[in-house]
């Protein structure tokens, strides 16, 4: 994959629209949309470190899809480990069926988390689509 798969990718995951990015790497989201839509594909190096600190990812990682030094990424507990090692030997069909259910776990458990925090008086985030 390449610069415009991996920055599209990468703000699927994090749940980021184009205007957030922007505001936060100081890129005009006309610019950041022309390296989502295939103009002028390549940021300058520049452009690229501000996207890839925005985005709390390397700019290697934005370009190929890889970083050589992994250790900055926390150590996640064997049970989410056990699960992401499974993913991988999973077809397409099969990794859809996965995220449609997990995202309706979390929008079950977020939903029933506001509902609490009616009731007991504390603060809880808005349920949002990822």
């Amino acid at each position: 994959m390449g610069f415009k798969e991996n920055l599209k990718s990468e703000l699927e995951y994090q749940g980021m629209l184009l205007k957030e990015l922007a505001a936060k790497c100081g890129v005009s989201k006309n610019t950041l949309g022309n390296y989502l839509t295939g103009h002028n594909s390549l940021p300058t190096a520049d452009t690229a470190v501000k996207i890839a600190r925005a985005l709390g990812v390397s700019v290697e990682y934005l370009v190929t899809g890889e970083t050589p030094d992994e250790s900055h990424i926390p150590q996640l507990p064997a049970k989410y480990r056990k699960i992401l090692s499974a993913l991988p030997y999973l077809d397409q069909n099969d990794l859809d069926a996965v995220t449609m259910l997990v995202t309706a776990m979390k929008k079950r458990y977020c939903q029933s988390a506001q509902r609490d925090a009616g009731i007991h008086g504390s603060l809880t985030a808005p349920y949002t689509e990822a």
